[in-house]
């Protein structure tokens, strides 16, 4: 093929010099031929292109000028196919149209594909070209009036040369890895309609002169690093619709000259740093049916002119600081279908004109609101999703809520709802997720709950239900997770729960439930989280599959429980002794004469001698299996002696020991350095030299031979471990990881049952200890919190930049080194399972309670990098306020989060740090930082910025006049 290619290409060298008869259609066909020499077809689809035929026009995807016979259009989209966009179209002179969307095509971007003269429309999106965007692409682009490179690897600067290319309608290069600044030369493309260049690296801020796009419609810039305040000269683009700035790091207040944007129909500003209020003005905006002001800093009131928004459609104000009532006026917005205020400061009742909208959505969780619920009887067939957690309600749960018919979410969690659970709530046949916990309901589970059959996830922990769990649970086939704990329960696990086949969470902990477990239990196929801690269970535990692997604290707290989980041995169950009569042969023998003495006496020799039988035997097995257990242990012992024993070492980039034999172990130091340890490799067990214990293991001290100590982690979930191959890839991609503020990975040993890390060695503590364990009169200062703050910023950037998400953010995996340096430890290690099942992953490391981001609890949803992002905000509202992420009281559990959000919406910034500071500390940087923390904890994962987004913000928050005598410098 390459040789053909090569060919054909000498054949187009030869063009001009062939016959004026073999002209205008060889050209064609001879260009395409070479195009498809470059490319790889697995469906056949170009099969009919012959280099034979007088003229392309009957090929598939091809268009021709009817007169001229002339290729006009290309169209290959979504064919599968892969390889070079080659040099063979620049042969289409009159080419108007080249689509090549959706395929696999690679390699750079020809710059010489503008200068086709004829050329209006190239579409290359969705496939897989790199590299830059050729300078020369845009200046010579004659009359190209759309152009699309959205969805490909592009890097580099979008070329300054781009304002050549002033007959541009539309521009779309969203979803590439382009970077630097916006070119002032787009301001240029006075025809441009679109503008798409969301999802790239862009920074900076938004340049001025955006009003000479003056024929603008679309302009989105979402899911950059962009800063800085919008441009008053954006209102006066007074043809925009669609205006998309979010998920950036812009600032200040809307510009009021945005009042003149009559015709925006869509305005979304989610995921930034604006602030201010909402200004009266917006209800001038009488297009407007999308507006998104979700997770930036806006505080206030809302105004009364949001009524005005007649056409509105979707409203999202959530993860602002606004206060005051719901707007009475929104009941003038009569297309309103969708309304979020999660997550603000507001107060008062529910309006009425809620539920008389005919809306959708209705999102207010996270405020303030009080009052009963009052849902008035009418149809609410298009409500689907209705969440009224997390705010103050009161009173009982309206029966009237069972009436909404196409209810599919229904959360009324941590309220003050009392009163029983209405019989009602089985009518809601569509509803999938069913949360009501956090209140103070009473009364049983009602059976008719099964009603509703489309039921995916129940949710009923912490409240003060009573009864037993009704056996009708068993008919709600599609149940997923069933959450019951903290509450009163009683009874046994209804033998009907093992219908439930799709189930994957039960959590029944904290009740007062008894009898034993159904063994078949362990049967469910996509059984992944089973907690039943704190009951009144008793006998054996089921066995295979997950029980195989669950974590003791999900059965502790049930004394009457055994087997190896809870490390206590069920009792054998031993026959009976037979005990024969020697007079019960005789057929003659009178009923009574059995019970004559001689024969009780006889009777009771007899059951004496087996009772002793009995012991002898129990004695005798009790004996062996002492026995056996020594034995293996000391083999053990020997095994993993002679392994650690066996340890030589060679030259290269890392040392390692051969396998010798099944026995032996393997050891791999990257830096090539001798690890012999000077106290022998037993140290390494030896409870004496143990640092601590984690998640995934014990860590102990050693030292080498040269005099440096490492730590040692010695991993406690071998039986999860991949195999060889798998894990040490894994384990040297950790290893390749060198960054000032992380723990270096030294190296790492292994044996089937063994495995270790070999890890630097941090000498300053742990950063929990420092915030929670240290002297009141030795605290961190401020200064050394904001420097272990950024560090660890720093590290988890770049983890993320190298594909490394760490998983297990927590203060005890902040170590400080002896100069207060902050050094992040246990990166990466949940990679070393075979599976990143989170609910595996998070029975291992519970110690992280409270950093852990909302969607490990949701296993539809893919864990990312933003995972870290959840963890490090709450780390950084704990550095800051010296509180725990989680507080247990007598009869509640505080959240760190939502205590310093309170505290900042009241404008309590004091509660917000330590109090052992005494004030010292500097509130331009204090404030800033706890509001990036809350901004970190967003639910929303799309709501999170990056880590290298934060680097940059903490760089800016820093004060520049950091002098030695600032008392917050001490």
């Amino acid at each position: 093929m390459r040789d053909f290619s090569v060919f054909l290409g000498f054949l187009l060298a030869l063009l001009p010099f062939m016959v004026e008869s073999a002209g205008p259609i060889n050209d064609d066909v001879l260009g395409l031929i070479v195009f498809k020499a470059d490319v790889v077809d697995p469906g056949s689809k170009l099969g009919s292109w012959n280099e034979d035929d007088d003229d392309p026009c009957p090929w598939f995807g091809i268009l021709c000028d009817p007169v001229t016979k002339r290729v006009t259009e290309v169209s290959l989209s979504g064919l599968s196919l892969s390889g070079k966009v080659g040099r063979g179209l620049l042969q289409l002179q009159s080419l108007r149209k080249l689509s090549l969307s959706s395929n696999n095509f690679s390699g750079t971007l020809n710059p010489s594909l503008t200068k086709l003269p004829s050329l209006q429309y190239i579409d290359l999106s969705n496939n897989s070209l790199s590299g830059s965007i050729p300078d020369e692409f845009f200046s010579q682009c004659g009359s190209l009036r759309a152009l699309s490179l959205a969805g490909n690897a592009f890097s580099g600067v979008i070329p300054a040369s781009v304002g050549s290319c002033s007959t541009l309608v539309s521009l779309n290069l969203s979803f590439n890895k382009l970077s630097g600044s916006l070119p002032g030369g787009l301001w240029s493309l006075n025809e441009l309609r679109a503008l798409d260049l969301s999802s790239n690296d862009l920074v900076g801020e938004i340049p001025k002169g955006i009003d000479r796009l003056f024929n603008l419609r679309m302009i989105s810039l979402r899911g950059n690093r962009l800063s800085g305040p919008l441009q008053e000269d954006l209102g006066r683009c007074s043809l925009l619709k669609s205006i998309d700035f979010s998920e950036n790091s812009l600032s200040g207040s809307l510009p009021e000259t945005m009042r003149s944007l009559s015709m925006c129909s869509s305005l979304i500003l989610s995921s930034n740093l604006f602030s201010d209020e909402i200004p009266d003005w917006i209800g001038e905006l009488k297009s407007l049916q999308h507006l998104d002001l979700s997770n930036n800093g806006f505080s206030g009131k809302f105004p009364d002119s949001i009524g005005n928004l007649w056409l509105l459609k979707e409203a999202n104000f959530s993860g602002n600081f606004f206060s005051g009532s719901l707007p009475q006026s929104m009941s003038g917005c009569r297309s309103l279908s969708s309304v979020d205020f999660s997550r603000n400061s507001i107060t008062g009742s529910l309006p009425s004109w809620i539920f008389q909208q005919h809306l959708e959505r209705i999102l207010v969780s996270g405020n303030k609101l009080s009052g009963p619920l009052q849902v008035p009887v009418i149809s609410y067939q298009n409500l689907s999703v209705l969440d009224l957690s997390a705010n103050a309600f009161s009173g009982w749960i309206p029966a009237e809520i069972g009436s909404i018919q196409g209810l599919q979410f229904l959360n009324l969690s941590h309220n003050s709802l009392v009163g029983s659970i209405p019989r009602s709530i089985g009518g809601l046949k569509m509803v999938e997720v069913l949360d009501l916990s956090a209140n103070q309901i009473n009364g049983s589970i009602p059976p008719e709950i099964v009603g509703a059959v489309s039921l995916k996830e129940l949710w009923l922990k912490s409240n003060s239900l009573t009864g037993g769990i009704p056996s009708q649970i068993g008919n709600c086939s599609h149940l997923t997770s069933l959450i019951l704990s903290h509450n009163n329960l009683t009874g046994s696990i209804p033998p009907t729960l093992l219908n439930l086949t799709d189930i994957q969470t039960i959590d029944l902990s904290l009740n007062n439930l008894s009898g034993s477990l159904p063994k078949q239990l362990s049967d469910l196929p996509h059984l992944s989280a089973f907690n039943i801690s704190h009951n009144l269970f008793s006998g054996d535990l089921p066995a295979g599959n997950f029980f195989n692997t669950i974590p003791p604290s999900s059965v502790s707290g049930n004394p009457g429980l055994c087997g190896a989980v809870v490390n206590i041995s069920c009792p054998g169950v031993l026959p009976k002794p037979i005990v024969l009569n020697p007079n019960s042969s005789s057929s003659n023998a009178s009923p009574d004469s059995a019970l004559s003495p001689e024969n009780l006496a006889h009777k009771k020799i007899i059951l004496s001698i087996s009772a002793l039988i009995a012991i002898g035997a129990a004695a005798l097995i009790a004996l062996g299996v002492i026995t056996i257990t020594v034995l293996n242990l000391r083999v053990r012992s020997t095994s993993a002696s002679r392994s650690a024993a066996a340890l030589t070492l060679s030259d290269g980039y890392y040392s390692q020991s051969p396998s010798t034999d099944a026995n032996s172990g393997k050891l791999v130091m990257f830096s090539g350095e001798d690890p012999d340890f000077s106290s022998g490799a037993h140290a390494i067990l030896n409870k004496d030299c143990e640092l601590g214990r984690g998640g995934f293991g014990a860590v102990y001290k050693t030292m080498l031979r040269d005099g440096r100590p490492v730590a040692i982690k010695k991993l406690t979930v071998s039986s999860l471990v991949k195999s060889q191959e798998d894990f040490e890839r894994e384990v040297k991609k950790l290893g390749k990881m060198r960054h000032n503020n992380l723990v270096t990975l030294e190296g790492y040993y292994w044996t089937p049952s063994l495995q270790l890390l070999i890890y630097d060695y941090v000498s300053g503590g742990s950063l929990y200890k420092h915030l929670h364990e240290t002297s009141p009169m030795n605290p961190l200062s401020w200064q050394e919190r904001f420097d272990i703050i950024l560090g660890t910023a720093r590290s988890l950037a770049y983890l993320h930049r190298h594909n490394v998400i760490h998983y297990n953010l927590k203060s005890s995996n902040v170590l400080l080194d002896g100069t207060g340096e902050a050094k992040v430890a246990d990166y990466g290690l949940a990679k070393l399972l075979p599976m990143l099942d989170r609910y595996v992953l998070s029975s291992k490391i519970q110690s992280a309670l409270g950093y852990m981001a909302p969607e490990f609890a949701c296993k539809t949803v893919k864990i990312t990098e933003k995972c870290d992002v959840f963890g490090f905000g709450v780390l950084v509202l704990e550095i800051v306020t010296g509180k725990r992420p989680v507080e247990y009281m007598e009869d509640d559990v505080v959240v760190l989060c939502d205590v310093v959000r309170g505290a900042l919406e009241g404008g309590r910034v004091e509660e917000c740090v330590d109090g052992r500071l005494h004030g010292k500390f500097p509130p331009e940087e204090a404030v800033p930082v706890i509001k990036l923390g809350l901004i970190c904890t967003s639910q929303v994962p799309s709501s999170r910025p990056d880590m290298s987004e934060v680097v940059n913000i903490l760089e800016l928050i820093r004060c520049p006049q950091e002098t030695l005598d600032s008392p917050w410098r001490r």
